[in-house]
């Protein structure tokens, strides 16, 4: 693979993880998972 190709197949891959990233905190994502990680600790210190 060519130095051009490979920064090529660097740059969509970046692209494409940046949308899923907007996607996901578009569709309330963020807020589910900190929530999600808020009791697992909570249960594993013994309080939820």
């Amino acid at each position: 693979m060519t130095k051009r190709t490979s920064i090529a197949v660097v740059a969509v891959v970046f692209v494409l993880a940046v949308a899923f990233v907007v996607v996901g905190l578009l569709q309330g994502e963020a807020q589910l998972v900190f929530a999600k990680a808020a009791r697992i600790c909570l249960e594993c210190i013994g309080i939820g």
